[in-house]
């Protein structure tokens, strides 16, 4: 089967790529493919090769998200309701008493029959008594963490790689995780045994992160329907973009 963005080639037959980058290799050539059309970008550039575009590619499509899809500038009444509604996120020092089973994401692994794996487990061990995850973990673990039962001790978001931080921070849960958490590593089912909460700082200490943070939130939203409505008009073989959202906009 074919990889293409109208007859643009996203992936080599050879590729071993699972949805998630097939849908992002799309989309980022759907926003390439526009930055041509509103003269962004030069006609003859590059098609990309293994998902890699042109450094004037990316600026190109960095300039034609700031044209098209440039929002309201948030102002402070706008922040302080975000700020209020959403102040947890915002709380610094929390701290997490942490353990985890890794399921390693190296070359050559299905990444999909790798999540079947873990998804199973986890939903087994959320059925489990707590004493399962640290046996679970010293069979199944890629991290050396395994041998002590899957125990990371007491993490702030710092200790942390920032995807993995963004998973764990920010909720209220107490043990074995709902979902799978992902990071540069792989896949991991988490139990949080603890949580320290943090500090909560004055509007005004962080205002221009709340503005920064609406900011995203428009741009993430506004990116995806632009996305949708771009994948209407074209010809796409070999990627489904409705299924889910790609990793180019979460």
């Amino acid at each position: 089967m074919g990889y293409a963005v109208n007859e643009i080639a996203i992936a080599a037959p050879d590729e071993a790529l699972d949805e998630e980058q097939l849908r992002q290799r799309a989309c980022t050539e759907l926003l390439r493919q526009r930055a041509m059309q509103l003269g962004l970008l030069d006609a003859d550039d590059p098609a990309p090769e293994q998902g890699a575009i042109s450094e004037a590619a990316s600026r190109a499509i960095e300039a034609l998200i700031a044209q098209e899809l440039a929002g309201p500038e948030p102002d402070e009444a706008a922040c302080r309701r975000h700020y209020e509604a959403n102040a947890k996120h915002f709380a610094q020092g929390e701290r997490l008493q942490v353990r985890h089973i890794l399921f390693a994401v190296t070359p050559g692994v299905d990444v999909g029959l790798l999540r079947q794996k873990a998804e199973g487990h986890l939903i087994e061990l959320r059925a489990s008594e707590p004493a399962a995850f640290n046996a679970a973990a010293k069979k199944l673990s890629n991290c050396p963490s395994g041998a002590e039962g899957g125990m990371l001790g007491w993490l702030s978001a710092a200790d942390c790689a920032p995807e993995f931080a963004r998973e764990l921070f920010g909720r209220s849960e107490i043990g074995v995780l709902p979902q799978l958490a992902h990071s540069r590593f792989g896949l991991h089912i988490v139990a949080i045994d603890a949580r320290e909460p943090g500090r909560l700082p004055a509007f005004e200490q962080v205002q221009a992160a709340v503005a920064q943070q609406m900011r995203q939130a428009h741009q993430i939203s506004a990116v995806r329907q632009y996305l949708q409505t771009l994948a209407a008009d074209a010809r796409l073989e070999g990627v489904d973009l409705q299924k889910a959202s790609s990793p180019l906009v979460q």
